[in-house]
């Protein structure tokens, strides 16, 4: 079953590392790989959690991809989603750290909105002339004994019309096993995204999502887990 069969189909599509290098390479490369990973040391903590989470770090950026594949960076905006799709920290104007301008510009990030937006064009109706993209960085901690949550908001939708989950690095973490079940609850399976490039492509109207928490292996060293998420809406 190709990509684009099993995300109309089942509403989701697993990709391993080689199918998303070959997607990624065909939409323009991913020669900066490593300077992409490397950004994520970076990240400034999220001061939004409600629960008093210190666990998770993240940057943010907005982007326009059209359908001859032109990637413009929008003017950097805050990140919105109602409480009905984030109970948790839904309903509040959120303004991260901006994607650092050379990780967005780069031929890496490039090629995943790119290649994902190929992708999503077959499944968009034609009047549709660009994707409104939101690219966020996330690292996830595990601090000593206490676990990171990578969605504490528990099983959501995005409130988008589909979303990308990019694994880039897991560092001395346990679980981390995303689970997918229908809006209506149904358990639709898990897995878990452990390999740099591994990736799920979400149809976010049909699809709810989450991640178990992640614990340190050992826990007096540093443990983490780097993703990726990118959605789209149609624009």
């Amino acid at each position: 079953m190709t990509l684009l069969e099993s995300l109309g189909q089942s509403g989701f599509a697993r990709l391993d590392p080689a199918q998303a290098r070959v997607l990624f390479e065909a939409a323009g490369g991913l020669s900066d790989w490593d300077r992409f990973c490397a950004s994520w040391n970076d990240l400034p903590r999220d001061g939004y959690m409600a629960d008093g989470g210190r666990y998770r770090r993240r940057r943010h950026a907005t982007f326009a991809v059209s359908r001859s594949g032109d990637v413009e960076r929008r003017p950097h905006q805050p990140h919105y989603q109602s409480r009905d799709y984030n109970p948790l920290n839904g309903g509040v104007v959120r303004w991260f750290e901006p994607i650092e301008a050379s990780v967005g510009a780069g031929q890496t990030m490039h090629a995943v909105l790119r290649g994902c937006a190929r992708v999503l064009d077959a499944l968009a109706p034609p009047e549709v002339g660009h994707w409104h993209v939101e690219a966020h960085q996330f690292r996830i901690e595990a601090i000593g004994e206490s676990a990171g949550n990578p969605t504490p908001e528990g099983r959501h939708q995005d409130g988008v019309d589909y979303a990308l989950v990019l694994m880039v690095r897991r560092q001395n973490i346990a679980s981390g096993t995303t689970t997918l079940h229908t809006v209506a609850g149904e358990d639709l399976g898990s897995f878990t995204l452990e390999q740099p490039l591994d990736a799920v492509l979400l149809d976010d109207a049909r699809i709810l999502h989450g991640v178990t928490p992640v614990r340190a292996i050992d826990p007096q060293q540093p443990a983490y887990r780097d993703v990726l998420v990118v959605t789209f809406r149609r624009s």
